[in-house]
């Protein structure tokens, strides 16, 4: 293998985990909020 073959593959690779990492802090984020809400009794929305 190549340098230019192992860095694209590590350059796609990583793709999925910034994503994963970007959704985690998205749904840990609304998870507080939600559970909040419910907490005060009031509709999230």
């Amino acid at each position: 293998m190549n340098w230019e073959t192992i860095l694209l593959t590590a350059y796609v690779l990583v793709w999925p985990v910034l994503v994963a990492a970007t959704l985690t802090v998205i749904v840990r984020a609304f998870v507080k909020e939600w559970r909040k809400a419910r907490r005060e009794g009031r509709p999230i929305i």
